[in-house]
């Protein structure tokens, strides 16, 4: 590992400086690429620097406990140096992990409405809010692509893009099943109810990465409809592309503008069959990918909204890490449960990594 991370690091000092050098002020797509990598490497480059002056530390206060004047001091000193380094030690192991490629880019999200009537598009309305109030929070971008409300205010299903940095990162563990308890608004009788919505998470995959066949597409256009039937333009702007070896079909009627739509639309197909292809690819390893969209795991419940208890439990965490204040979750504060998944996926890559040494 500290073969590894003394490479690493002569890596980054040689990247920072090429960016240094005037050629390389001239060529913004080389100082891009470089500030990206150097940006990747320094979080694991301070790291190992702490590490090694940790140890140092701990050299230094080896020989001041030969004078006994010092000793007291040098042993505080030495404790306290030996326990940062066990702790950089930890660090630069969960550094090293392979990253996952997509962390960085947008992402496509499709929430539909579950077991439950009205109360499961109700549900499902909530979590689109919820997940908005969340983008809102990081800074991110949310542009709706297509949606089907009810007229109490539910949605059958909608399907949205979240666009900004580390997007992925953060919201592939929110694919799965999603369960709630509570006393509907249609409920006269004050009886809890429990009902279900699912959402699917993708990254946004671009055409250079996943070419499509355009023989391979059916495109339809139709007019833009809101709830209730009402049209939205009166022209036909809205776009449906059928997948026809697959079968799969997309559609976009957010945008006014067809072409707008089309280039929507196509981006979501591309990033379903991208990951269809990838699920196809890490069959055999289904069980590393539970928090993956794709991977059979879509119906699986992975959290539970209990109302009348004000908690949130999401079932892929133990102990007393599995439970959070509902208030906070539904009003988009998610960085606390999706937090401990991030952790709890690292210890799980980290014992992984030690069973196949």
């Amino acid at each position: 590992m500290f073969e590894r991370l003394k490479l690493l690091k002569n890596q980054y000092e040689e990247i920072c400086r090429r960016m240094e050098m005037p050629e390389t002020y001239s060529d913004p797509s080389l100082y891009a690429k470089l500030d990206k990598e150097s940006r990747e490497l320094a979080p694991i480059v301070e790291a190992y620097c702490a590490y090694e002056k940790a140890s140092a530390d701990m050299e230094d206060a080896l020989v001041l406990m030969d004078d006994p004047e010092m000793r007291e001091l040098a042993q505080d000193e030495y404790k306290t140096a030996k326990s940062e380094k066990e702790r950089l030690e930890e660090e630069i192991k969960i550094l090293l992990l392979p990253k996952d490629p997509n962390d960085d880019k947008n992402v496509i999200m499709e929430i539909r409405g579950g077991v439950g009537g009205e109360e499961g598009m109700l549900f499902a309305y909530d979590l689109y809010r919820m997940y908005s109030m969340f983008a809102e929070r990081k800074g991110w971008k949310i542009d709706v692509v297509n949606v089907n409300e009810t007229e109490l205010g539910g949605i059958k299903e909608i399907s949205f893009v979240v666009e900004g940095q580390g997007a992925w990162s953060r919201l592939k563990f929110e694919a799965g099943g999603h369960r709630v308890q509570r006393v509907p608004v249609t409920e006269s009788g004050g009886r809890i109810h429990t009902s279900a919505a699912t959402v699917a998470v993708l990254p946004q995959i671009e055409e250079v990465e996943f070419q499509l066949n355009m023989n391979d597409l059916k495109i339809d256009t139709y007019r833009s409809s809101g709830a209730g039937g009402q049209h939205v333009n009166k022209t036909e702007s809205a776009i449906r592309i059928t997948h026809l070896p697959t079968g799969l079909v997309v559609e976009c009627q957010d945008e006014r503008s067809q072409y707008k739509n089309k280039d929507r639309a196509m981006q979501i197909l591309r990033s379903k069959l991208y990951e269809e292809e990838q699920r196809k690819q890490h069959a055999a390893v289904a069980a590393e990918r539970k928090s993956q969209i794709g991977s059979g795991d879509r119906s699986e419940r992975i959290r539970t909204y209990n109302f009348p208890q004000n908690r949130v439990t999401d079932h892929r965490l133990s102990g007393d890490n599995k439970n959070f204040n509902i208030s906070g979750i539904m009003n988009g504060d998610l960085d606390p449960l999706i937090d401990a998944l991030v952790t709890a996926a690292q210890a799980e890559k980290l014992a992984n990594q030690g069973e196949e040494k």
